[in-house]
This record gives C-alpha cells, sequence and structure tokens, in this order.
C-alpha cells in the first residue's frame, strides 16, 4: 500500500476508535514549515523574521485542556501585544484528539497550537501535521529538560513539540495503615509482593493495592520502569511490537501472582467506588504518577496526614529507576498560517519562568522543565496532607530516574483500546495475563499490518 493511501486508511480507522476512548487533556490553511520526514529541513529563521512576525498583529488559536491556562495566555499577550490567542477547550481525552484529527483532515478549523500527551504524538507525525519546530527553537532548548523528556518529543534534529508537564512514577502510601499491619515501605519488588500478602493476611477488607484493568497507562509505565520497550516507530513505515518480550512478562507474571490469588484489588480507576476505597483505606498505596499526589488530596481529604511518598520498589536492590505515566506536550499544527507566533506560544508558556511556576503552583502540573524542577519556590514545599514531607522535591528527584529510550506507536489509542479488551480484561478477571498479554500482541500486529505497516 502506497504511503498516503496507508496513511488516508489508518485516519479513518483512529478516528473511529478514538470515538469510544477515554484519556487523563483555528489555524489557516497554509503550508507551514513541516511535513513529510523526507522533505529537506526547514531553514533557521532570523531574528529580524522573527521581530517582524512578533510585531504584526496575529490571530492565534490554541486547543487545551488546562484548567486556567487562560493565566498563562494573558502572560504571554501582554509580552506580545500584537498577538491575540484564542483558547478553545474541545473536551478531553477522545473528545480532544477526534476533534482535532477531523479539522486536520478537513483540512481547515484546525488550530495552530494544539495540546498532545507523549503517547499520541507519533499519531500525529504519521500523517503529517506536525510543524518541526527546530528552525524556530533555541539550540539549547533540548539541554533545558531531563534528557528523557527531550527524547519523546524530538527525533534527530527534529524537535515536534515543547514539553509541558511529566508524569514520573512513585509510590504513595498509607503510613497509618502500614505501621498497624508491620509492614515496612517495600524497597524492591519482591518486598512488595511479601508485603500484599502480609497486609492482606492482617487486613482482611483491604488490599496494600489496586491494579485496574481499565487504565494501561499504569501498567505501561510501570513496563517502562522494568525496561521493557514494548513500542516503537521509525517515523516512516516500520513499527515495535513486543507487549510480549521477557522484560514485559517480567512485569506481568509478577502481578499474575497477586492478582489470582486475590491479594491486591483489581477494581476499575478514575470512578466514584475507586475514589471511596483510597479515601476509606481500601487500598493503602498507590504506585502514581508525580500529578497523583495533588489528586489524591481532592480524592481523599479526610485522609490528610496520614499519606506519605516514596520511590517505586526496584526489580534488584540498590537500583534508581522509574517509569512515567502521562504528560503533555504544546505542538503546532503544519495547517496553521503563522508558525513563528505559534511557536512562541509553545515555548514561552513552558519556558519562561514566571508562567512555567504557574502551572506547578496554581495548576499543579508536574514540571517538566528543569528551571522548575530546581526552583526553591516550588520544589521545598511542605505538604500538610503528606505530614509535612517535600513530596514535590522527591518526585523531582524520581524524574532525573526515567529512562531515556521509551517509544509509542502511531495508533496509541488502538493500542490501548485493545489493551482494554485482552490483558486488561484478564486482570479484571482475575484471569490468565499471560494469555491476555499473547492476545494483545496479536491484535497490535494484525492492526498494524492491516494498515500497511511493517512490523519488526
Amino acid at each position: 500500500m502506497r504511503t498516503n493511501q496507508r496513511r488516508t486508511v489508518f485516519v479513518s480507522a483512529l478516528a473511529a476508535v478514538s470515538l469510544v476512548l477515554a484519556a487523563c487533556g483555528g489555524g489557516g490553511d497554509g503550508d507551514g514549515d513541516g511535513g513529510d520526514g523526507d522533505a529537506a529541513p526547514a531553514q533557521e529563521i532570523t531574528q529580524e523574521e522573527f521581530d517582524e512576525a512578533m510585531s504584526t498583529p496575529t490571530e492565534l488559536t490554541f486547543w487545551t485542556w488546562v484548567p486556567d491556562i487562560q493565566n498563562q495566555v494573558d502572560m504571554f499577550m501582554e509580552a506580545y501585544p500584537e498577538i491575540d490567542v484564542k483558547v478553545v477547550n474541545v473536551g478531553q481525552g477522545a473528545e480532544h484528539y477526534q476533534q482535532l484529527r477531523t479539522a486536520l483532515q478537513a483540512g481547515s478549523g484546525a488550530p495552530d497550537v494544539a495540546q498532545i500527551e507523549f503517547q499520541h504524538l507519533q499519531s500525529f507525525r504519521v500523517t503529517d501535521d506536525l510543524l518541526d519546530l527546530a528552525p524556530y527553537l533555541p539550540d539549547d532548548l533540548g539541554g533545558m529538560f531531563p534528557e528523557w523528556v527531550w527524547q519523546q518529543v524530538s527525533e534527530g534534529d527534529a524537535v515536534y513539540a515543547v514539553p509541558q508537564d511529566t508524569g514520573p512514577m512513585g509510590n504513595l502510601y498509607r503510613e497509618d495503615l502500614l505501621s498497624e499491619a508491620g509492614i515496612e515501605v517495600p524497597e524492591t519488588w519482591d518486598d512488595f509482593a511479601q508485603a500484599a500478602r502480609d497486609y492482606r493476611e492482617a487486613n482482611p477488607d483491604g488490599y496494600l493495592t489496586n491494579l485496574p484493568g481499565n487504565d494501561p497507562g499504569q501498567i505501561v509505565g510501570l513496563m517502562w520502569q522494568a525496561g521493557a520497550r514494548p513500542f516503537g516507530y521509525d517515523g516512516e513505515e516500520t513499527v515495535t511490537i513486543a507487549v510480549d518480550s521477557p522484560e514485559v512478562r517480567q512485569v506481568v507474571e509478577f502481578w499474575q501472582d497477586l492478582v489470582q490469588d486475590d491479594v491486591i484489588a483489581v477494581d476499575a480507576d478514575f470512578n466514584d467506588q475507586w475514589y471511596q476505597g483510597l479515601a476509606n483505606g481500601k487500598y493503602a498505596s498507590w504506585q502514581t504518577a508525580a500529578w497523583g499526589p495533588v489528586f489524591l488530596q481532592g480524592t481523599a481529604g479526610k485522609t490528610s496526614g496520614k499519606w506519605r511518598a516514596a520511590p517505586l520498589p526496584q526489580w534488584s536492590a540498590g537500583e534508581n529507576v522509574a517509569g512515567n505515566w502521562g504528560g503533555s506536550t504544546d505542538v503546532v499544527l503544519n495547517q496553521s498560517d503563522n508558525p513563528i507566533p505559534a511557536a512562541e506560544l509553545a515555548r514561552w508558556i513552558n519556558v519562561e519562568h514566571d508562567p512555567a511556576l504557574r502551572f506547578a503552583t496554581e495548576q499543579f502540573l508536574f514540571p517538566a522543565w528543569n528551571e522548575i524542577l530546581q526552583d526553591p519556590e516550588w520544589l521545598d514545599q511542605e505538604a500538610e496532607f503528606y505530614g509535612g514531607q517535600q513530596v514535590d522535591k522527591l518526585f523531582a528527584e524520581i524524574s532525573g530516574t526515567v529512562s531515556t529510550d521509551m517509544q509509542w506507536l502511531p495508533f496509541m489509542d488502538f493500542a490501548y483500546s485493545a489493551f482494554n479488551e485482552t490483558l486488561g480484561d484478564a486482570i479484571s478477571q482475575r484471569g490468565d495475563m499471560s494469555a491476555g498479554l499473547e492476545a494483545w500482541q496479536a491484535e497490535l500486529v494484525s492492526y498494524a499490518e492491516s494498515q500497511g505497516f511493517t512490523v519488526e
């Protein structure tokens, strides 16, 4: 199948899948300067071109789901009075991506700048919808972020997005419940497995933790920590699908025993029952991302002072490795008639101190930018909910331990949907997770080949 044919079929199928998925969320018809990976790289813009563009009356449209992001946008417009930015929230998760893909396919109505999660960037690259931002950004921008973060948004000399927030993973736990059960905070996954059994025996009405079958992001983050690389994409025609690799199987087989022996819960997450479980002590810990501490405060407020944070358990004693769950970026779409101010908007709100600090301290996005990760105003805050612990500082340290080379498929919408029907279903039913893993692998390979990809 020729490339253009494959992309047309792929986008149509992906749009259909997006209608049934959920996630944790105006340009013109110009050609832009990005485009096909085979095109010659755009020339770096000059200071004169930048100054002219930023002093010319221009309207930009920005699609984003971040609450109160108008605050940062207002700061940008104050810095550049000739640029007027319209902020639009078209929905979160699947709705956001569906609307974006529909506008891009139509060839009009897409925004200049849009928010996209890390795992979905490749699906917009495969359709050549992302502007290569390298000519519009400072040459040293990559060094301003942790290496693993920059790897998520760049390939070679090309840059496809500016990171906004991330989700390095740690372990939130109820200090009081573990103490009552005589259990220490597990430092290795072997310790964790024994602690789960001991806790269940000491507290038959509760579980040490919960592994949801409806949320692939969490277990993929745990695979990331274990060194698994289940997905890959070369930016052209070849994908890597290895969800049945030894590293992935190590993670799945670890949880399999705990699931089948009913020593951990397997409740669907992010619903009322799960919220209540966090609030009433059904779950004594949550292996979550750096956005989890603030989320938990709003969900289980009556448990304030009882929670603490620690790094994830390690596969080998003495290691210090984390995975990531979540995080998002700002991209410029190729359809934008105004690539220079659009790229500056994406950069400015995320890599200028005051707007970036407000993301961390007011909207509670976990920062991607090193300057905020090292800023005492954010870093040294003591969290009453966590007994006065400096939780932000802990997760900032964890961010530096995330491995760098995790990749994604250009159809993660489908991949995560297929997870829910295969491995996720096996988790929820306390069934054969190895068989579920094999079914997930087969689903992904079949789908990739049907879309014209070569599978490695």
